[in-house]
Parts: C-alpha cells; sequence; structure tokens
C-alpha cells in the first residue's frame, strides 16, 4: 500500500490506473479473499464473483482479480459490466465474495476495488485487518512493469450467464405489484453509467415509458454529490425539450446514475436536481422506516421532519452506515434504512412495500441501490397525487449544498483539518469569523460549525485528492453564499501552501 500509492477510501482501494498494476490489483484481491475465507461467522465458498464499470481500465483489473482468485483454488464467475449493486445483491444470494472493479465517480484516470464479503459490505473493522495483511506474490507471473504475462491469464473464469441481472430486475418485480410506473414518463440519463441497459429494462418492464438520454462510448465523471454544471444544465434542456434540438414529451422525472449505478440521480420534471440527502428522507417515509441512519452531512430536514423513531448519525461513507444499520437491527427496529447525501440509499430489512398488493417483501439490500430511489420518489408523488417537484414541499425548509476542490493535497487536506480540530472552537471561530458567532461544533467527521441557523462542514475526501464542503441554511441564496466563501477560503490553504515561504496564517 505504502510503495504504489493505492489505499482504501470509503469503500474499497482506489488509486491511480498507473498505479494500479496487476501486482498491486492481484495482492489486494488475494489479501480480501484470505481474510474471507478466515473470518469467523462467513460461510464457506468454493467461488467468488466478479464485475466492472466501463472504465477503459476495468477489464485489465477484473482480469487480475480473477487471476487472484484462481491462485487460492476458486472458481472466478465473470458478472460481465453491471451496476455495484448488482453483483453485490448476487454475492449476498449466493454466499460467496462479490468484487466490483470500479471507481465510481472519480476521473477516468483512477479506478478501484469494491469488497463485498459473503455476508455483505467490508466494514472499517475488516479494512483494518486488511491493510495489515502479509501476502505472498509469485513473481513469475508478472512481467517488469508488473503486469500479468500471457500465459499467466486466468484459465477457470466462468460468466454468470446474466444470473446476477436477472435476480436484480426480478427482486422489484416480485415486491412491486403489477406495473407501478405505468404511464410514467422517464428520462435516463445514460452517459457511461454501467447500470444504462439493465434500468431501462428495468424501468420499462415496470411499465414506464423510458427515453434515453446523454449515451456516452468515453468515461464520464459524474458525481451525485457534487453535480457538474453541464449535467444541471443538460436536465433543463431536456425538461423542455430543447436538447439540440431534438423534440421530446415532457417527463415527469429524469434519472440517472454514478459511473458504477450505486448512487442515483433524481431530477424533477422541471430539470431541478433533488438533492440524495433530500430524497433519501422522503423514500425513507415512503417505506416507513422505524430507524434511519444518515451521515453527519446530511439535511437537518430529517430531524425537524419528526417522522421517524429513531435517527443514527454517523461517520461519511457507507461502512459506517452499515455498520450502524446492523445494530439498529440487533436492538429490534424492523424497518431500518440508511442514506447519503450522495443519494446512496440502502436497506437493513425485508420489507413489504403494499399490504393489500404485495405478494413478495423487497428483500435487504445493505448496499447503495438507487433503483429503490428512483421507484419509491415516484410511487411517493403519486401517492400524494403532486408532481415531485411538489413532493419536497412537505419537509420542513432547510437548504443544503455540497462542492468538492479538486486536486487537493490530501496530506494538506489532512493537517488543515487537524489543525482546526487541535485548535478547538477558538481557532476554529478565528478561521471562520466570516460567518458570525460559532455556537456549535461536530467533529465526527471533518468539522461541522453551526453559526446560529447556518451550518459549515469541511473534511478530507476519503477516495480522492479532493476537500469537500457543505452548506446549510434555510434559504438557497445563504447557503450558496457560505458554500461560494468556503471555497474560497479553502482554496486559498492550498495557493498559500505552494509558497514555499508560507508560514501558517488564519
Amino acid at each position: 500500500m505504502n510503495d504504489s500509492g493505492v489505499k482504501f477510501g470509503t469503500s474499497g482501494a482506489r488509486g491511480l490506473v498507473a498505479d494500479m498494476t496487476d501486482r498491486v490489483c492481484f495482492a489486494y484481491a488475494l489479501a480480501f479473499l484470505r481474510y474471507a475465507a478466515a473470518k469467523p461467522g462467513e460461510p464457506t465458498f468454493r467461488r467468488v464473483a466478479v464485475a466492472g464499470d466501463l472504465r477503459a481500465s476495468s477489464p485489465r483489473i477484473v482480469r487480475a482479480v480473477c487471476r487472484a482468485a484462481e491462485e487460492l483454488g476458486l472458481e472466478p464467475v465473470d458478472c460481465g459490466t453491471i451496476p455495484s449493486p448488482t453483483v453485490a445483491l448476487y454475492g449476498l444470494e449466493e454466499k460467496i465474495p462479490a468484487i466490483m472493479i470500479t471507481g465510481s465517480h472519480i476521473p477516468d484516470d483512477r479506478n478501484g476495488i469494491k469488497f463485498n464479503l459473503p455476508s455483505g459490505e467490508i466494514l472499517k473493522s475488516d479494512e483494518a485487518v486488511l491493510k495489515q495483511a502479509s501476502v505472498a506474490i509469485p513473481e513469475h507471473l508478472f512481467d517488469g512493469a508488473g503486469m500479468l504475462s500471457a500465459d499467466a491469464w486466468p484459465t477457470q473464469t466462468v460468466s454468470d450467464n446474466g444470473v446476477a441481472q436477472k435476480r436484480y430486475i426480478e427482486r422489484f418485480q416480485r415486491a412491486f405489484p403489477k406495473t407501478p410506473l405505468a404511464g410514467v414518463r422517464i428520462g435516463l440519463y445514460e452517459h457511461s453509467a454501467v447500470g444504462r441497459d439493465l434500468l431501462y429494462e428495468l424501468y420499462s418492464t415496470l411499465g414506464a415509458r423510458v427515453t434515453r438520454l446523454g449515451r456516452s462510448d468515453r468515461f464520464i465523471s459524474v458525481d451525485t454529490e457534487a453535480v457538474r454544471e453541464e449535467d444541471l444544465q443538460s436536465a433543463k434542456a431536456w425538461a423542455v425539450g430543447q436538447e439540440r434540438g431534438l423534440e421530446h414529451h415532457p417527463f415527469d422525472v429524469i434519472v440517472s446514475t454514478d459511473g458504477d449505478s450505486d448512487r442515483p440521480l433524481l431530477f424533477d420534471e422541471h430539470g431541478d436536481w433533488i438533492r440524495g440527502d433530500v430524497v433519501g428522507i422522503l423514500v425513507a417515509r415512503f417505506l416507513l422506516a422505524d430507524c434511519v441512519v444518515t451521515p453527519v452531512s446530511s439535511n437537518t430536514a430529517l430531524e425537524r421532519s419528526g417522522w421517524f423513531k429513531k435517527i443514527v448519525r454517523t461517520k461519511i461513507g457507507s461502512p459506517y452506515v452499515v455498520e450502524a444499520m446492523r445494530q439498529a437491527v440487533g436492538q429490534g427496529f424492523k424497518r431500518v434504512i440508511g442514506y447519503e447525501g450522495n443519494g446512496g440509499f440502502l436497506t437493513a430489512n425485508s420489507m413489504l412495500l403494499d399490504e393489500d398488493e404485495s405478494t413478495a417483501p423487497l428483500t435487504a439490500l445493505p448496499t447503495r441501490d438507487p433503483a429503490i430511489v428512483h421507484f419509491a420518489a415516484i410511487c411517493f408523488a403519486r401517492q400524494h397525487g403532486v408532481s415531485l417537484s411538489r413532493l419536497a414541499d412537505i419537509l420542513p425548509r432547510r437548504i443544503a449544498m455540497s462542492d468538492r476542490l479538486q486536486h487537493f493535497p490530501p496530506e494538506l487536506a489532512q493537517r488543515k483539518i487537524e489543525e482546526l480540530i487541535s485548535g478547538g472552537p477558538e481557532t476554529t471561530q478565528l478561521v471562520f469569523a466570516v460567518f458570525g458567532e460559532l455556537s456549535a461544533v461536530d467533529l465526527t467527521d471533518g468539522v461541522r460549525m453551526v453559526f446560529g441557523d447556518d451550518i459549515v462542514h469541511v473534511r478530507a475526501s476519503g477516495n480522492a485528492p479532493e476537500f469537500r464542503i457543505y452548506t446549510e441554511s434555510d434559504t438557497k441564496e445563504r447557503a450558496a453564499s457560505l458554500l461560494g466563501t468556503t471555497m474560497t477560503l479553502v482554496d486559498s490553504w492550498r495557493r498559500r501552501s505552494q509558497n514555499d515561504a508560507y508560514p501558517y496564517q488564519h
């Protein structure tokens, strides 16, 4: 890990494609599979499911992971290019490990490996053990550049023959009676999302009229938390049928996902983006959740709604959410859900969605799943007899915004956060004095500051060299102002650090 620069992020190993040689990826996969086989409580397995996204580097990394499985006498099952939740569901049902090759939303020059045990996502406790793992690498398999020699490619890989995709679709067909999306006009922004064809089939099967939009043959980095301006503009244009002069029928909703199709994007009929931590509250309400788990950065309209028996706030990242969800299930809660600001939505229990119509529950899927968000938001709006743009009006009005500073040195980001924490409220007040009097600080993940009715939250990204910023207030204008000012302030840290003579200044 130290030599290659490929390290664990929020939910797996990530790094530059140039650093993720076959040798490095082989070592990671070998360490994980040995750990999975030895971990108490996990079932015995002889196969491992492997899938990848549409990045140019993913097929090569899939090959290296499959070769690592063969090294341990396991049979690699190639599930093809399918979404992260699809291969995760397959692994859960087959009781085998599932490995997804994806960099999610980060640029194409980077990639990653997501690990799922037979029982579900790896947690931070698993990650801590893996970081200390020691593996013997058979060097004869690799050339001088760390790539698999042609005669060392995997030979025992078998196909899942589309079973993983079929089961994912059937999961929703069983849980949603008849054709719940009948008559709904969906615009599907496909870009380079690996789930674009699966979602088209799924929504069409359930009755929707689906129009494909924005398909791309090159990989596009779509972040569902810091949505690109061009994507916001495209959604607006598609909503009124003006994109490139094409004539589209109006849409009831425009949907999309990130690169590995585990995080949803949702735009209303006007093409306005509905943030993940807003739609997450609505979907939780639709599912009648009795316990909601979400990171500390999510919109505080959750608490103000008064809808839920128990709310748990965690660090940012699905492993933290999954762990807290498991604890809630152990405490006896029957409808436990989790969601993140990036839209990621997880279910810990199987849930019957319609007491009168459903013949089977929606089975639990404790990993990010975009389709349930798209479905539930649409169905909840129809249930209330309103358009999607009006649905959020039932929530207390709190506007949250977020953005990121890319190419931000990770060491600098971590040092600045540590300086704020070690300096205490006095230092934090001094650095962010422009926002007024500091009334509270939360150090659950980074530094989350409260200034009266305003919230400013800063943290170093766990996935990429980025600095993340979140703001919240009662109006869009104030939240935007907080965000812009914080972005400028944090960027000044980077600019000053580039001067060798720069002494730390607030």
